[in-house]
């Protein structure tokens, strides 16, 4: 949504501007919404502070934002031409009319809600925002399919007398826009730091041992919960360094097997071999000096399932007899047997031949 609301902001408007970039460039970073994505600007000759307040060139006009990184060398492949300008740090003219301007957008909205409810629309009113020089108003709603606005935004355009926008966002925008609490009790990381919806999958919940319960992976969008990405990396580097489930260990007290682990807080629940009736919890330090050893799978016969090991069941002898002493006439008849479809053919040709010899 971010990409949409600053309209294109660092793609070329015409092939002939593209020019190849330098190397390297130096360049600042702006921010125009919390936790919005940051977008480089050429600073020029000014040296811009980290969390002051500039104005910018966009494709939409001039944008008021807050300089997220100061002034930094970054090799070329990284920005996006044309590389617009950054036009000057913010006076105290431009603060004062970014909050007159966002005093307007609460009044606009209240008028806008109440012009959506006239015209019976079903959609519901997100944010209003005024660009910085209110060459343009852009309204921003969620519907659940399409919804023809042509007659509300004429009536809009005469109330306000500028340019009207409306535009369509999705279900994980909408969340990121008006913020809440998530099931960790904390605002939701959309809404706070992150910048950008990450792809997430139910796999990355397996991999932290989470419940695959819809209900409790998902967060306030009702799609995969985003801390489930960005967590998934700690979560790879710790199961990395605990040992597998099933793995003989060694520890203070004796060798065991290990049962369960918990990667984050470096503990592993360790059955002993003497007693597998006892389960013991050991942290990883202490499981002694080389971690390659303890992920070495553990003998079969010696790995817990469910029951000690006095009362697991013997493998069946006939069972797990080489293939080759099991090879016999039964067998054989098995590997001449031909398909269903030729059975009763075959069925057949044996009597024949059982007439004829009687």
């Amino acid at each position: 949504m971010e990409e949409n609301r600053i309209e294109e902001e660092n793609k070329p408007e015409e092939a002939a501007e593209e020019q190849p970039m330098p190397e390297s460039v130096e360049v600042i970073g702006v921010q125009f919404r919390v936790s919005g994505k940051v977008y480089y600007f050429a600073p020029g000759d000014v040296q811009y502070a980290a969390n002051t307040y500039a104005v910018v060139e966009t494709a939409r006009g001039q944008e008021y934002g807050r300089v997220a990184m100061a002034n930094t060398v970054v090799p070329g492949s990284e920005v996006v031409p044309p590389l617009r300008k950054a036009l000057r740090p913010a006076t105290e003219n431009d603060t004062r009319r970014h909050e007159e301007n966002a005093r307007k957008e609460q009044e606009a909205f209240a008028i806008c809600a109440e012009q959506i409810a006239r015209h019976g629309l079903e959609m519901k009113l997100l944010d209003a925002e005024y660009t910085f020089d209110n060459s343009k108003l852009l309204f921003y709603f969620s519907a659940e399919g399409r919804v023809d606005f042509r007659e509300l935004v004429k009536d809009l355009a005469s109330i306000f007398r500028t340019r009207i926008d409306l535009r369509q966002v999705g279900i994980r925008d909408e969340t990121k826009m008006i913020g809440g609490l998530g099931v960790c009790g904390r605002p939701f990381c959309c809404s706070t730091f992150l910048p950008d919806f990450a792809h997430v999958t139910i796999k990355m919940a397996k991999e932290q041992n989470l419940s695959l319960n819809s209900t409790k992976i998902s967060g306030g969008c009702g799609r995969l919960m985003c801390c489930l990405r960005f967590e998934h990396e700690t979560y790879e580097e710790a199961v990395r360094q605990m040992p597998r489930n099933g793995s003989a260990v060694k520890t203070p007290d004796g060798e065991g097997t290990v049962v369960e682990t918990q990667p984050l807080a470096r503990l592993v629940r360790v059955r002993m071999a003497d007693d597998p009736t006892k389960i013991r919890c050991w942290a990883l330090e202490e499981l002694g000096d080389k971690p390659a050893a303890r992920r070495v799978p553990a003998d079969p016969e010696k790995i817990w399932e469910g029951k000690p090991q006095g009362e697991q069941k013997k493998q069946n002898p006939q069972k797990s007899a080489p293939a080759e002493e099991q090879k016999g006439p039964q067998n054989e008849r098995k590997k001449a047997r031909l398909p269903r479809r030729h059975r009763g053919k075959q069925r057949g040709s044996q009597q024949d031949k059982k007439t004829q010899e009687k």
